[in-house]
């Protein structure tokens, strides 16, 4: 009988059903994988609040956590936001309960990073959906909205499209769109640890991905 893989757990928490869906998703193409070197267990909590998170967090060994959001725009509300985010993340690093919280931002959105499994996005858009045809054309759908896109039946059925060489390519084009907007002069901005550009596009959703497939030896 064939040894059994041993199992690597992530620890996530999110701000919406689609990133949930999409790390479940991965999580089971992954233990689908014969060419995957370990089987996944992903921890995910729709939880906007990164200290509420940790603090419902049982654990007495070093855990690292990804929390995922957006940074929805460069409104004053939505950057209060994103900042209010980080100091949490950062808050919940000082619980004294050896935890550490990785940063995977999406400017503007998620959106992005799902589109980037099958194709560039590269342009800067003035607004969140402006995803939707980028979306279209990827998936050969014809959703009116970013509402109906992201209803779990419609979302879900774009995930059936994928595999993880699609993932592969996301890690790539996202590295690509870091390294352009290093090469134009853009400003990292480093805020108590955690950095970011605010130009779009720009992510680091694909970090916590890319460390997981090479984990499992899969990139």
């Amino acid at each position: 009988m064939a040894n059994r893989k041993k199992s690597k757990k992530y620890y996530f928490s999110v701000e919406g059903e689609t990133e949930e869906w999409y790390l479940l998703w991965l999580r089971d193409m992954i233990n689908s994988s014969e060419k995957a070197a370990f089987k996944v267990a992903i921890d995910c909590k729709i939880e906007k609040d990164p200290l509420k998170r940790a603090k419902g967090l049982v654990t007495t060994t070093k855990t690292e956590i990804f929390h995922l959001c957006d940074y929805e725009s460069d409104e004053e509300i939505h950057v209060k936001q994103f900042i209010d985010t980080i100091d949490k993340m950062k808050s919940a690093m000082g619980l004294g309960k050896q935890i550490t919280y990785r940063f995977g931002y999406s400017n503007f959105a998620f959106d992005l990073w799902i589109v980037l499994h099958k194709a560039d996005c590269n342009g800067a858009l003035s607004h969140r959906k402006g995803y939707l045809p980028y979306i279209n054309r990827a998936f050969g759908t014809k959703f009116q909205s970013m509402d109906e896109y992201k209803h779990e039946d419609n979302f879900k059925g774009c995930l059936k499209q994928l595999a993880l060489e699609d993932v592969v390519k996301a890690v790539e084009r996202s590295e690509r769109i870091m390294a352009g907007n290093q090469a134009s002069g853009y400003t990292l901005h480093n805020y108590k640890g955690f950095k970011y550009y605010k130009e779009n596009p720009s992510l680091s959703v694909w970090e916590a991905v890319k460390e997981i497939m090479q984990d499992c030896k899969l990139l």
